[in-house]
């Protein structure tokens, strides 16, 4: 059927729905409008990161600059590791406050791995904030993070957490001795002195970053899931081409969800890696627990999940919850089978059977086989992610659906319920970012049916990487008067 007469038969079934008892919001749904989301460039936001010793307070200042509990807290030295970027706003001026793990000189394995990210952090900032524990005082390590801030050569702010009052205002005074000028005595956890400490801040910050690249306000956004030590962060550096978050063998090292622009296949995106998810929230404890709620987050604020499985473990239920999480969310969804150059052919034979018995449910979804570890077939990352992108963005034209499911309906129609058939009077797409479609019906429909359309609208429109959602609406005709 042509688009024209697809469109012609669709306004006869709308104009038939009139006679059926119709809600104000089912002509807000039979009204809907699209809008087009485009990519757009924007200032460089001035860059002010905060560095200092393990657990001085920087994540609980960091949270009270923000206004809100944002990067995972805990009374534990080293709950932070990566670099962690944030937007925030202060006095109308907008900037990128960036978190850092703790910094200690001569530090081994992954605290060294911590204290890099701090470094780097450091570089990529337009202006410091040098956090000191004042109850503690000036240690050798703070005076080595001086040493490290000197040879920057950036604008540097000394803070002097943990006075919670005047009695301690002495101890602030003594960090005069680190030779960094004034120290500002704050406390993150009442809030005491930050507002003097940000104007301070917001003097010594550039208008426009003279080091971060210029932000793309659009690029697509790519949130990197999966269980603890699957490959999410060796993914994520490997993608941005240097050791952006930290790797280690110990499992669950990344806390907090890192984001970074990332070119692959002459495309900008934000890929954001995010803590592994352990098990269920409520058995979680401390840093885990917030992570997972940050991981859930950042699913969220995502448009597509890349889920990275290890084949050279079985399929565990932890996966398939996880696969499930980015269902509930909405997300175009791409599986990421990581370490594929360390499978033997018994491995592989055993995993397409686990693949076809627990991830059938998602059998729609893009599949690439990758070594996140040597970059080996990377580049097959972005047509998946391209593909599930645009199915997520698919519209259907009202003609075109109705006619489908009319010759749908007619080859095969609605089981009978009670004696009486349901019949679809009118569909319409009511959104994308998922595709979901509105079907007015005159009886409720099977979930069996409804997964049968499922199944079709994917064979004939495609809806490759994308969930689809069918919602309901039984109406009834209008009692003649």
């Amino acid at each position: 059927m042509d688009d024209e007469l697809a469109e012609q038969r669709a306004d006869v079934l709308r104009r038939a729905l009139d006679e059926y008892d119709l809600e104000e919001d089912d002509l807000e749904v039979l009204e809907g409008d699209f809008a087009d989301d485009g990519t757009f460039l924007m200032p460089a936001l001035p860059v002010l990161a905060v560095v200092g010793r393990p657990n001085v307070g920087k994540s609980a200042l960091v949270n009270r600059i923000l206004g809100r509990r944002e990067a995972v807290v805990e009374d534990v030295p080293g709950v932070t590791r990566d670099r962690v970027s944030y937007r925030a706003e202060w006095g109308g001026r907008h900037f990128t406050l960036v978190d850092t793990g703790g910094w200690e000189p001569d530090a081994r394995g992954i605290d060294r791995s911590v204290a890099e990210q701090a470094e780097i952090a450091i570089e990529l900032a337009d202006a410091v904030l040098f956090v000191v524990d004042s109850n503690v005082g000036a240690t050798s390590s703070d005076e080595h993070v001086v040493r490290m801030l000197r040879k920057s050569d950036r604008p540097v702010l000394l803070v002097a957490n943990k006075v919670d009052d005047l009695v301690q205002e002495p101890n602030a005074a003594a960090l005069w001795a680190l030779g960094l000028g004034e120290p500002h005595a704050v406390s993150a956890l009442h809030g005491r002195g930050v507002a003097d400490m940000l104007d301070e801040a917001m003097r010594i910050l550039p208008e426009i970053s003279k080091v971060a690249k210029q932000e793309v306000g659009g690029p697509r956004r790519v949130a990197i899931v999966g269980r603890p030590n699957v490959g999410k962060s060796s993914l994520l550096n490997k993608a941005a081409g240097e050791e952006r978050v930290v790797v280690n063998d110990l499992a669950g090292t990344t806390r907090d969800p890192v984001d970074e622009l990332v070119e692959l296949g002459g495309r900008v995106w934000r890929l954001v890696d995010t803590a592994g998810i352990r098990k269920r929230v409520h058995l979680q404890q401390g840093a885990d627990f917030y992570a997972s709620l940050r991981t859930a987050a950042a699913i969220d604020k995502a448009e597509v999940a890349v889920v990275v499985f290890d084949v050279t473990e079985p399929l565990g239920v932890q996966d398939v919850r996880i696969v499930d999480m980015v269902l509930q969310s909405g997300r175009a969804l791409v599986l990421a089978f990581n370490k594929w150059d360390e499978l033997d052919d018994e491995r592989r034979w055993q995993l397409e059977r686990e693949i076809e018995q627990d991830l059938g449910h998602v059998a729609w979804a893009p599949r690439v086989n990758i070594s996140a570890k040597t970059g080996r077939h990377l580049e097959k990352l972005v047509p998946a992610l391209t593909v599930a992108l645009e199915s997520w963005d698919t519209r259907i034209p009202t003609g075109k659906l109705n006619a489908f499911l009319t010759e749908l309906t007619q080859e095969l129609p609605h089981p009978l319920r009670g004696g009486k058939q349901p019949r679809v009077l009118f569909a319409t797409q009511a959104q994308t970012r998922p595709p979901t479609f509105v079907l007015f019906t005159t009886g409720f429909l099977d979930p069996g049916y409804r997964r049968f359309i499922q199944r079709r609208l994917r064979e004939v429109f495609g809806f490759v990487g994308t969930p689809i959602q069918i919602n309901m609406r039984v109406r009834e005709r209008r009692k003649r008067k």
